[in-house]
């Protein structure tokens, strides 16, 4: 009797150990693609954000020289680029953020050929927003008078002469911002539209038997609390998506802006990487990008976050 027990046990040790090597060999082409793309590349610029490196000679260690420099000599990057990064980041992030909400919850209440055809045309400018920028939007901002807003401003007299919109630092940020909003319906805004549509129809009808009136209160008291896992993957892509987007700026002005009046962090390290071919530095900056991200994105996560 005692040996049977010990077989039985041996046998379901060894169902186990099965099911882990069989566990460990579909997550092992995610693992690798992770640590080839991902975990390799980052260690690395952590690495060389300790030297300097220009990329044709071998990195010389320079301990905390970069960071230092960053903060106390880099004048750009604290006068110009950090605060740009910052106001880009909350306005685009944040207002990208509740804007996908709203519109997501508004879709969900149009019939489903409605909501197919709009989800995908708010959806479609994160997709083209590369091509859209050099066609559509420097038609737009054109700084003569064949611009379209030169010439619609124009028409109706509020201004008289055209403006420069996209050489002016006074406008410049702006505009980027605008693009940013009009271009951050990603991936998030899908998962919005998921977490509403999946969302328990039995609890509307509870609540409507409690004295739930309208949609405004469902939307708070119901539809918000159970999507929580949904608001938050699309509020880290907001925050992800807010920081990294130098595209915007690259693509309308140039790398550096005019007067540094849009510049963004990631416009910083492309400028110091592959312009000036200062790759150490550019990694140091890259880390503290790292670093800002994930704060943020702490933040959304205990914001958002279900609490026991």
């Amino acid at each position: 009797m005692a040996n049977s027990e010990k077989k039985t046990k041996k046998n379901n040790i060894r169902k186990r150990e099965n099911s882990n090597y069989n566990g460990y060999g579909f997550m092992a082409p995610y693992a690798l693609v992770f640590i080839i793309f991902i975990l390799v590349p980052v260690i690395v610029a952590a690495i060389l954000s300790f030297t300097n490196f220009n990329a044709i000679q071998w990195p010389s260690f320079v301990g905390f020289l970069n960071y230092i420099t960053l903060i106390t000599s880099d004048e750009v990057f604290m006068q110009h680029v950090l605060p740009n990064t910052v106001v880009y980041a909350v306005v685009v992030g944040i207002g990208g953020y509740m804007l996908s909400f709203v519109l997501a919850w508004a879709l969900c209440n149009l019939t489903k050929p409605f909501r197919t055809v709009f989800a995908l045309i708010l959806y479609s400018p994160s997709m083209t927003a590369g091509v859209a920028m050099t066609v559509l939007w420097k038609v737009i901002f054109s700084g003569d008078q064949t611009g379209l807003l030169n010439s619609w401003l124009m028409s109706i007299g509020i201004i008289n002469e055209p403006i420069i919109w996209l050489v002016s630092e006074k406008y410049l940020l702006t505009i980027v911002i605008v693009i940013g909003l009009w271009s951050s319906m990603g991936i998030g805004f899908l998962s919005m539209i998921a977490g509403i549509l999946n969302s328990d129809e039995e609890l509307y009808e509870a609540a409507a038997i409690d004295g739930i009136k309208n949609r405004f209160q469902e939307m708070i008291y119901i539809t918000i609390p159970q999507m929580k896992p949904q608001m938050l993957f699309a509020a880290v892509m907001a925050v992800v998506n807010a920081f990294q987007n130098g595209l915007i700026s690259t693509q309308l002005t140039g790398n550096p802006s005019p007067g540094y009046a849009a510049q963004l962090i990631v416009n910083h390290i492309e400028d110091y990487g592959f312009l000036r071919y200062e790759m150490g530095y550019a990694a140091t900056v890259s880390v503290v990008l790292l670093l800002i991200v994930q704060i943020f994105s702490k933040g959304a996560n205990a914001l958002l976050t279900e609490k026991d």
